[in-house]
């Protein structure tokens, strides 16, 4: 074995690193993933068998909760029956529906995370570049502790789009600018290589030599919008005829343009309105977001990478974000009933 890899050279270590860190990570989810902790045997049973006689109580609601995922949807239904005696059966199967929903959650985390560290270990060769079109700040940071900052290149994309399966995106509204660079701001060749290429397929792309800024300049049209429609359940065109939203909208977005300049970074984007405008131009009345989207699908949003990050920096920084840190914690507290 070790001859082999001396022969291999170092392009091989990349694979080896992405191997054991996907083995470590099978074994991690083989153990989470153990029917003990998913399904347990005879679990349905006991449980039918013990509300038969009466309601348990919330001792041991919570144990069955803590019990397995299994135990975790039974006790949100036997919870729901226990406060509410008067629930018919069409209320009692939104509560397990609504609880299965939040388990299904809970295990795409671990089976996501696997799925996408191992179809990644194959394509890491010694040339090969990772790029992030993600909304939101601190991406870029992730996938530099992973796979190395020299092989990062980051952007983003007012295109938007939804998958139809492995390598097959349709973008709902193309034309949308697609802005690429690296992280320190050069030129360089394989960043421009990446643009034409996106550009030849249709995806319009231009390389900025300011992507941090850019990267802001996005920034502030998520926090115009996104956790306001996530919390609102508005469309696009619900959201612009509401004028006290907009006043929530600017003021948020008045902070996360105070915490960038504290930064030094260099914004295109000078007005709040701007921003706010921004956000739905060319998008139909009934465009939601991609914060709303996830909501509505049962899933984390991003605002954690973007209400989250302006929180963050602030308070690094010594800048105020309260409007930001209420949406945060609003939506956050959505999410927390997701699983």
């Amino acid at each position: 074995m070790i001859s082999i890899i001396q022969a291999a050279g170092w392009p091989i270590w990349p694979l080896i690193l992405c191997s054991i860190a996907a083995l470590a990570l099978i074994i991690e989810r083989l153990s989470s993933l153990r029917p003990v902790r998913v399904a347990p045997a005879k679990l349905l049973d006991e449980v039918l068998a013990i509300t038969r006689q009466s309601l348990p109580n919330e001792d041991v609601i919570r144990k069955l909760a803590d019990n397995s995922v299994l135990g975790s949807v039974l006790a949100a239904g036997i919870r729901a029956a226990s406060q509410d005696h008067v629930r018919d059966e069409a209320q009692l199967r939104q509560s397990f529906e609504a609880a299965g929903r939040a388990a299904v959650h809970q295990l795409e985390r671990y089976l996501n995370a696997l799925g996408t560290i191992a179809s990644a270990a194959p394509l890491l060769g010694p040339g090969t570049v990772v790029l992030s079109l993600q909304n939101g700040v601190g991406h870029e940071d992730i996938l530099a502790r992973h796979v190395g900052r020299d092989r990062v290149l980051v952007g983003r994309t007012y295109v938007g789009g939804s998958p139809l399966g492995p390598g097959h995106v349709i973008a709902g509204y193309p034309g949308k600018a697609t802005h690429i660079g690296e992280l320190d701001g050069r030129l360089s060749e394989r960043v421009q290589r990446v643009a034409q290429a996106f550009s030849e397929a249709g995806l319009a792309t231009q390389v900025s030599g300011n992507i941090v800024g850019t990267i802001w300049d996005k920034l502030l049209i998520n926090v115009a919008t996104g956790a306001i429609t996530a919390l609102t359940g508005l469309t696009y065109g619900q959201l612009y005829a509401q004028p006290g939203l907009q006043a929530l909208g600017l003021a948020a977005v008045q902070e996360a343009m105070a915490v960038a300049r504290a930064q030094g970074i260099v914004l295109s984007i000078q007005d709040p309105l701007w921003a706010w405008q921004q956000a739905g131009a060319g998008l139909g009345a009934d465009f939601k977001t991609s914060m709303l989207q996830s909501l509505e699908k049962g899933s984390v949003t991003e605002v954690d990478y973007v209400n989250g990050a302006v929180v963050r920096l602030g308070q690094a920084l010594g800048v105020a974000t309260p409007v930001n840190r209420t949406l945060l914690a609003l939506v956050q507290g959505i999410e927390s009933r997701l699983g």
